[in-house]
């Protein structure tokens, strides 16, 4: 009778786990197909190498990846895996769409929670039209959404993360930024702590990215100058934008609240237009890159500049603490490393 009512109370357990989670569960689902689908048709870059079909241009390329995978190994401290080490031919088309949101009078992000991640503070979508729903649920809650690709992702060793066809078009420094980037997400990566985690994978994105590339190309070389031009460009703009998020949370902490809606989003309609206008003051490189253009009364929101902490706020503090370990990125990750385990 005892071992029927343990049963009874299990079966209890989890049909209402499952009612209770059913859409985390369904999302697990479609996630897992999706990935499952891209692993799968994935190739071996060994054998695309070979592929007579494929340019030399593409082959250059993911011989550079197999190169910087190394160097981010031996060089950086970088955790040894399997990751790109197979090519998905995306054949033009995004593989993946990812939501934030943020609250309209507040730089606070919406976050969703998930097993083994904990709080993040965006979600993935292999298939656009999947996204969508929850998309206009949030825009019908009252928050700032964003609904946009990415470059790419890591899945923290759950799978094999291939190259991307469309990682392919960017320059050699970029590359690497990117790939060391999410190398580091798989060495590193603190539960429910997305700020901490993307900064990190940031700052040693870029400067494992100028270290390979001076072992790769030279100190003096056009990759590496190209690069240069390029990342100043991204310090440059990034710092304005997170300096941005201060002044708009500046903003939204003097906005009275007992005056009608609409002349508070006046204000921050004109505030943000301002923020967008005064980019073409910046001393970019590059400003064409920069240049924003917004169908009719449409500007970025809360979620646009969002970003811009998520990935930019702390690398000053990262700076400063490399600078302990004399620049040695493998010295210090290992240090990271022993201090979060």
């Amino acid at each position: 009778m005892a071992k029927r009512n343990i049963t009874i109370i299990l079966s209890a357990l989890v049909l209402f786990s499952a009612i209770r989670y059913r859409e985390l569960i369904e999302y697990g689902i479609n996630q897992l197909r999706g990935q499952l689908s891209i692993v799968i048709n994935a190739r071996a870059i060994d054998e695309a190498l070979k592929d007579q079909k494929i340019p030399d241009s593409i082959k250059y390329k993911l011989a550079l990846i197999q190169e910087i995978k190394k160097f981010a190994v031996d060089s950086l401290g970088i955790k040894e895996s399997k990751n790109y080490s197979t090519y998905y031919d995306q054949q033009g088309k995004p593989s993946i769409w990812v939501i934030t949101a943020c609250k309209p009078f507040a730089m606070e992000a919406y976050e969703w929670s998930f097993p083994f991640l904990g709080s993040v503070s965006y979600k993935g979508f292999f298939e656009k039209e999947k996204g969508l729903p929850e998309l206009e649920a949030l825009r019908k809650k009252g928050y700032d959404v964003d609904y946009g690709t990415a470059s790419g992702w890591s899945t923290l060793g759950w799978f094999k993360d291939p190259v991307l066809s469309g990682m392919l078009r960017k320059k050699e420094g970029r590359i690497a930024e990117l790939i060391i980037h999410e190398l580091t997400h798989g060495t590193l990566y603190l539960h429910g702590n997305v700020e901490y985690n993307e900064n990190l994978a940031t700052f040693i994105g870029e400067e494992g990215a100028k270290q390979f590339i001076d072992s790769k190309f030279g100190e003096n070389s056009p990759q590496k100058i190209e690069y240069l031009a390029f990342q100043e460009d991204e310090k440059t703009f990034g710092d304005y934008m997170v300096f941005s998020c201060l002044r708009l949370d500046s903003l939204y902490k003097s906005i009275d609240k007992t005056v009608a809606k609409e002349v508070n989003y006046h204000k921050k309609f004109f505030f943000i237009k301002d923020i967008i206008l005064n980019i073409n003051k910046l001393p970019l490189n590059n400003p064409e890159r920069y240049r924003f253009t917004f169908p009719g009364d449409k500007l970025p929101n809360n979620s646009f500049f969002m970003s811009f902490k998520r990935y930019r706020k702390k690398q000053s503090d990262f700076q400063h603490e490399l600078s302990k370990f004399e620049g040695n990125i493998k010295l210090w990750l290992l240090h990271l490393r022993s201090e979060n385990n």
